[in-house]
């Protein structure tokens, strides 16, 4: 026996008898075709989505500035933002007017975009949210730019935020809200917790130390 055919009967045998694999697979093909299936059937049955699925991005427009942070944060650079600066005359009497940015355009191109989530976190005013509509499906890639109309349209698709935990602290701003009238003007703390009195100083009357108009240690250099 020369030195190649020893492995290549090693191999042999390690595999098994000849058409052990065939048998081994058709085993498998059988007991799938016993159970039973789990297609889902969509599209006449829609499927149940997790509470926070990342479908499409929703815009409310009310809340939007123009601060471009949602543009800039952007990896993909898939946020197209247009505006124009509009003037609002003055209120009162001797007061300047102001100026205000105006949104004229804000779109998502949904073919760069990879739903990082970024510029949703990175909206300080709650204008982007996330819905689960996914089937905005186009056959054309330049159709997959959508406008604020079709980004306010699927607004109305966010579903409402989960219920406040019972049993969770208080927040601050629901605390300062509910605190009197008096402690949100400066007497207390937002959290209700009343403010540290200052440091009192003058005599025993007053309440604090007596204060005798000396430098510390100037009794002692005059000794």
């Amino acid at each position: 026996m020369s030195e190649r055919e020893g492995p290549r009967r090693e191999r042999g045998a390690a595999a098994g008898p000849p058409g052990g694999g065939l048998a081994r697979g058709l085993a498998v093909t059988l007991r799938t075709m016993s159970r039973r299936s789990v297609t889902r059937q969509y599209p006449d049955v829609p499927p149940d989505l997790p509470p926070r699925s990342r479908g499409v991005i929703a815009l409310f427009e009310e809340n939007c500035t123009v601060c471009m942070l949602c543009a800039r944060e952007c990896p993909d650079w898939c946020i197209y933002i247009d505006s124009h600066k509009e003037t609002i005359p003055a209120r009162e009497e001797g007061a300047r007017a102001r100026q205000r940015n105006v949104l004229d355009r804000f779109a998502i191109d949904f073919a760069l975009c990879m739903y990082c989530g970024i510029c949703i976190e990175a909206c300080p005013f709650d204008a982007l949210f996330w819905s689960p509509e996914f089937e905005y499906a186009e056959y054309d890639i330049l159709d997959l730019t959508h406008e604020r109309d079709r980004l306010r349209d699927w607004m109305w698709t966010v579903p409402p935020p989960p219920a406040h935990d019972p049993d969770g602290e208080t927040p601050k701003e629901v605390v300062a809200a509910e605190s009197p009238p008096g402690e949100r003007a400066g007497g207390g703390r937002a959290g209700g917790r009343p403010a540290r009195e200052p440091r009192r100083a003058g005599g025993p009357e007053a309440g604090g130390e007596p204060d005798t108009g000396a430098a510390p240690g100037a009794g002692e250099a005059g000794e």
